[in-house]
């Protein structure tokens, strides 16, 4: 019989980044006995590559700003397939969540007159964005590991879950291992907060870290919550793409917000060429108000650099296609030029944006003060993801919350920069305060223990099938990575989307016979076998839904249907998992929004 470690908790949350940090630390203040597992090292999450700042109607910098501007500028980048509920929440609580990381101690950028700094951002009417440099979600992680060690949590560190077990229709257990030595863990508890990112590791050319393999996604469809929007992908518009090395790696649109600007091989702002009709009485229509813009100037309107992602990242795909692109593929993204306007525009730079100076430094050799970026679009964030009730973050299977970015409802379609920073806190606090409430009423559940020791034999299994160049987890992986990137990217079709899941269809059967040589301990190959599975459904349920919305929509881009469907913003295509295990579609309409924030949306387009 297999063997494994059991622990018990009231709440258990997996995932240590800012949603996960969050929610353990509003479960634990109201009084649960919490757990938290992470994948990496408490304080190695993703988030921490989170750079811009936190999206928050604060109104330190543009005293026009409040919820509600926020919260219909969130329901016009979502195109309106948000879940309303969330969206109105998030822009109410986000200024409220930010003060609170304050007086933990976030050390922010700050006004004059000593109040938080806010900074333009893309799809945000005014400047929104509380950050620290372009080092944000570092610092904010710093702050929530700071406070939830005082929680008393118990923190896992270096474990990866494997799988949900449920009892009674609810959540009741979670099978994991601790990736340094391969032992396996049972975490029994009464609920469950997934909390575990996004899914850019199906995709070859992303910023997201190697913890970024779909884990939440998958295994709350394999428990059988219901999916929704994973259709709805972002691709970031500026990512390095040089050298090779570096492909992918984040650049913030901080660098935007300061003033930089888009430039084709020509040295065109090509950006201007294209506005689209619902954004064009909010964006400059020449060079100079789009500059006075970033300035701070209030009479000013944004400059198309600042336009949603999904745009911005369509316009340099445009470019690069029609022969004006860099050298490497991309196009320029250039903040050197404020010297022009800056007398001191190198100390200004390297102040505003540390991180980007030094990585452009060290990774690329150039000098961003007095050298334009190579740039280009990237794997992102994922919109869709578990479907949530607006208030609870509870999923449609019960005991079993989530929050974050693999979560579903807040974005919609798209996601405005900063944002997602919010939302962890927003959300991630919802959760734990529901989980919470949840354990307070609830017995912890039976578990099949019979259950449990086949997943971990099926785990242990791929020791026993040994391995070849042929059949390894890393070749599966990088397959299914290259044909995501090719088939169901930016711009998609039906034709080469059918394709990528005849693909998939073959990688799955790859998958099942995968093995790997050595034994449990410090054994990466085993790790990337048993992460397979997950990519496999999120990269199944991605590309299926797309195939269903037959429409261009957000981050969702069909070259065979180019244009929006009206009736497309009245529905969300969910996704569960049958019983005959294969996946089921269905278009479930958007619930209408009242008619006081239908109000809010009109005033404010």
């Amino acid at each position: 019989m297999p063997e494994y470690q059991t622990f018990e908790h009231d709440v258990l949350v997996i995932g240590a980044g800012g949603a996960g940090l969050r929610a353990a630390i509003a479960a634990s203040a109201a009084g649960a006995k919490v757990g938290l597992i992470c994948k990496s090292l408490l304080g190695k999450a993703h988030t921490v590559m989170a750079e811009g700042g936190i999206a928050a109607a604060l109104a330190n910098v543009d005293d026009r700003d409040n919820w509600k501007v926020h919260f219909a500028d969130t329901m016009r980048g979502g195109q309106y397939v948000n879940n309303w509920r969330m969206a109105e929440l998030h822009a109410k609580e986000a200024p409220d969540r930010v003060k609170e990381l304050e007086a933990w101690g976030a050390l922010f950028d700050r006004t004059a007159d000593g109040r938080i700094l806010q900074r333009n951002f893309g799809g945000h009417r005014y400047p929104r964005l509380a950050h620290v440099g372009d080092r944000t979600g570092l610092e904010m992680i710093r702050t929530l590991q700071d406070h939830s060690i005082h929680q008393g949590i118990d923190v896992h560190m270096e474990c990866t879950v494997l799988q949900l077990f449920t009892d009674g229709g609810r959540v009741t257990a979670v099978l994991g291992y601790d990736r340094e030595r391969g032992r396996f863990r049972l975490y029994r508890s009464k609920a469950v907060v997934l909390a575990t990112g996004g899914v850019g590791r199906a995709y070859s050319i992303t910023s997201n870290s190697w913890e970024y393999t779909g884990d939440g996604h998958s295994l709350a469809y394999h428990a059988g919550a219901a999916l929704q929007g994973m259709e709805f992908v972002q691709f970031h518009p500026t990512g390095m793409i040089w050298p090779p090395s570096v492909r992918g790696i984040l650049v913030t649109e901080g660098v935007r917000g300061e003033g930089g600007v888009l430039l084709n091989r020509e040295g065109k702002r090509f950006m201007f060429d294209d506005i689209p009709e619902n954004y064009r009485s909010q964006t400059a229509d020449n060079e100079e108000e789009g500059w006075r813009y970033t300035q701070g100037d209030k009479s000013a309107r944004r400059p198309p650099e600042l336009l949603t992602r999904d745009h911005v990242a369509r316009s340099i795909l445009r470019e690069v296609g029609e022969g004006r692109g860099s050298p490497h593929g991309g196009v320029f993204l250039d903040i050197s030029w404020i010297q022009r306007k800056l007398p001191d525009a190198r100390q200004h730079i390297i102040r505003k944006l540390p991180s980007m100076y030094h990585q452009f430094k060290q990774l690329a050799d150039i000098d961003i003060t007095t050298t334009p970026m190579e740039v280009g679009p990237t794997t992102h964030y994922i919109m869709g993801g578990i479907r949530v009730d607006g208030d609870s973050q509870s999923s449609t299977l019960p005991g079993l919350f989530a929050a974050g970015e693999c979560a579903a409802g807040l974005h919609g379609a798209n996601r405005l920069g900063g944002n997602s920073l919010s939302d962890l806190l927003v959300f991630g606090k919802r959760a734990g305060d529901y989980a919470a409430a949840f354990a307070r009423e609830n017995r912890l559940g039976e578990v099949d223990i019979a259950e449990v020791d086949d997943a971990v034999r099926c785990a242990l299994a791929l020791f026993e099938r040994g391995t070849s160049d042929a059949a390894g987890p890393y070749q599966v992986q990088q397959e299914l990575q290259s044909m995501m990137q090719t088939l169901v990217g930016i711009v998609r079709t039906e034709p080469e989307m059918k394709r990528a899941l005849q693909g998939i269809d073959r990688l799955k059967e790859r998958a099942r016979q995968v093995g790997v040589t050595g034994n449990r301990e410090y054994n990466p190959g085993w790790h990337t076998g048993l992460d397979l599975p997950n990519l496999l459904t999120v990269s199944e349920a991605i590309t299926r839904a797309a195939i269903e919305r037959r429409e261009s929509r957000g981050g969702h881009f069909r070259d065979d249907y180019p244009e929006k469907d009206p009736a497309g913003a009245t529905y969300n295509i969910v996704i569960r998992k049958g019983e005959d295990a294969q996946m089921r579609l269905s278009r479930e309409p958007v619930p209408e929004m009242p008619s006081e924030l239908k109000r809010i949306v009109q005033e404010q387009k």
